[in-house]
């Protein structure tokens, strides 16, 4: 089942890269002055390519779902980072990247990782630690979601806010997925489809955030941030709330810890990466 999970993470997380490089694409052909506004949105939803792209990414979400239900959040949430490598490989048989020892290195750090991460798995759960902790840990997710909205005026932090958002946004919504796993695992439709409709809102919110980021800056300025932000956030929420006890895991977690540290390392190095780059500039120069 363990394994089962992981491989649909890891098909989940391809298809969110392969729509990230779409995406990026076509949001920077919309101008700045739409950016962190819904007429971003409504620019972008009249363009079929962008649409194509999008659909694309909508298609791993049922994929995560499948993870989810068939292992714990610590073990996915890192998982969902490995599509990055697909984008490595894009950029080497298609546009010719020599791959270097950086991009080498991030994905060894990734495969190695990953096998850690799936041989010290805690045991997935279906419970959770009640109503006021899981509300109290979604509040502080929410602040930097909506942070630059509300500080729309501050223009020279306006990029980096809606990075940060993006990140928060795509945590809320693995946080979200799996507390409707667990309902729908305790045969609670009607609250898992309230946690469907703020998974939905906040996937809707991220993805605003995303294209104003990704319209002010390069995509390899955006994609390890927002990355990392995604993978760390429910990690690290994930024993609070939903009970995946690290301690019972090789090493007293002290092994599941070193693996996610790969898999961070290794997502961030990738994502900064020319040869990554490469995939999302030569598309961009093609339009």
């Amino acid at each position: 089942m363990l394994a089962l999970g992981i491989i649909c993470a890891i098909g989940a997380s391809a298809l969110y890269n392969t729509s990230i490089a779409l995406q990026a694409l076509e949001a920077r052909e919309v101008g700045h002055e739409h950016a962190l506004r819904v007429s971003l949105i409504g620019r972008l939803v009249r363009n079929p390519r962008w649409l194509l792209a999008t659909l694309i990414g909508l298609l791993g979400w049922p994929l995560e779902i499948a993870a989810l239900l068939l292992a714990p959040l610590t073990v996915v949430q890192p998982c969902l980072a490995s599509g990055l490598v697909l984008l490595l490989w894009l950029g080497v048989t298609r546009l010719g990247e020599r791959p270097g020892r950086r991009e080498y290195g991030a994905v060894a750090a990734i495969v190695v990782g990953v096998g850690g991460i799936a041989w010290a798995a805690p045991e997935r759960t279906t419970s959770n630690a009640g109503t006021v902790p899981i509300a109290i840990a979604l509040a502080l997710v929410a602040i930097p979601i909506v942070a630059p909205y509300v500080l729309r005026g501050w223009r020279n932090a306006a990029g980096t806010l809606a990075v940060v958002a993006a990140g928060f946004g795509y945590a809320w919504t693995a946080i979200a997925s799996k507390l409707l796993t667990d309902e729908l695992a305790a045969g609670s439709l009607a609250v898992a489809v309230v946690w469907l409709a703020t998974a939905a809102a906040s996937e809707g919110l991220a993805l605003l955030s995303e294209m104003s980021a990704l319209g002010r800056r390069p995509a390899t300025r955006v994609a390890p941030v927002m990355f990392a932000v995604q993978v760390v956030v429910p990690v690290i929420l994930a024993p609070l709330i939903f009970g995946e006890s690290w301690s019972t895991t090789p090493g007293g977690g002290a092994a599941l810890v070193v693996a996610i540290l790969l898999v961070l390392a290794g997502v961030v190095s990738l994502a900064g990466s020319k040869a990554v780059g490469a995939v999302i500039e030569s598309a961009h120069a093609e339009e």
